[in-house]
């Protein structure tokens, strides 16, 4: 059976072969609400719009409230934090998403931040770019060794274990995790059996040398880093932030690498980004900032394309997506 044309929104771009196949099947206007030039006709387009694609923008009730047509959304991304989850149940608009394709690319991130952080290669290449480099470098300037450190995972779903097989696999580092349900390690991932362990998560913050956040941003996860959990760390730790900025209290986080209870942070999210040029977190001399590149390279961006166009597909044809929301 042929499905009947619908009206697609796009509002983040896609990559071309992905906005042809779209274009094959549906009607399509391209807008992204986030350039001052294409606000309008994303908001005129909207009302019309019954399927939308896209990421990095929230839709909430008032939004939902402009689109009485829409009966899908596709979010080019694996976290669903911009989305308000009850007013799309119930307007009954299916939610789907990305997740599985950018698992290692976003683990490989987490691992080559983590070697930055410790290593100081940020702030070295800076000396290097910058002329500053007149002499072999003092004790001032050293880094610390990743292998054989312990790595504690706060959040050990796809990308957590990820990053466990990188670190304890890869750089003979042993890993403890914290999950909000159990994992049975031998059974479920025998590549990792005697290398990972569950733990509480007091275990993992007093143990672990470097610690890696990799939970989604939710109620309970919103601030879980604050001043009593930093405080909880081992003194001279590193704390390695790949999920969401809204998981870390950032001035917590300050004041703990003031102190010099933390030795350093390495962070790919921020509570508010891009993020503000007068934030402290910007130079902090402890701070290793990224701009939020976990899944940023072609490869994977292209497949996350990809699966998003195949879910919207399906879902407008009747069908139900395998990568859905539930």
């Amino acid at each position: 059976m042929i499905t009947p044309r619908q009206q697609v929104l796009v509002f983040r771009e896609l990559p071309p072969d992905q906005l042809a196949r779209l274009q094959a099947a549906h009607e399509v206007t391209v807008a992204n609400p986030r350039v001052a030039e294409q606000r309008d006709a994303f908001f005129e387009a909207l009302p019309r719009a019954q399927g939308l694609i896209g990421s990095s923008y929230r839709i909430d009730a008032p939004l939902l409230a402009q689109a009485p047509a829409l009966r899908v959304i596709s979010s080019i991304s694996v976290g669903i934090d911009n989305y308000e989850l009850p007013a799309l149940r119930e307007r009954g608009v299916m939610l789907c998403h990305t997740p599985g394709v950018l698992t290692e690319t976003t683990a490989d991130t987490l691992f080559a931040l983590i070697m930055a952080t410790s290593r100081r290669l940020v702030e070295l290449a800076a000396l290097v770019r910058e002329g500053r480099w007149h002499k072999n470098i003092d004790e001032s300037l050293f880094g610390w060794d990743v292998h054989g450190k312990t790595l504690g995972i706060v959040g050990f779903g796809r990308i957590g274990q990820a990053l466990a097989r990188r670190a304890a696999l890869g750089f003979g580092m042993p890993v403890l995790f914290h999950n909000r349900s159990a994992v049975n390690v031998n059974e479920e991932l025998p590549a990792l059996a005697g290398l990972a362990r569950q733990v509480s998560l007091d275990e993992l913050l007093a143990q672990a040398d470097i610690v890696a956040l990799t939970v989604p941003l939710t109620d309970e996860t919103r601030g879980l880093m604050n001043a009593e959990r930093f405080a909880a760390m081992k003194p001279g730790a590193m704390l390695v932030n790949g999920s969401r900025g809204g998981v870390v209290d950032e001035a917590a986080l300050l004041a703990s690498l003031d102190s010099g209870r933390l030795r350093g942070a390495g962070l790919d999210v921020f509570a508010t980004e891009p993020l503000p040029l007068d934030s402290p977190l910007r130079t902090h001399p402890r701070v290793t900032p990224l701009p939020h590149i976990g899944s940023a390279t072609h490869e994977t961006r292209h497949a996350m394309a990809v699966l998003a166009t195949s879910n919207l597909l399906q879902a407008l044809a009747g069908q139900t997506p395998a990568a859905t929301v539930r």
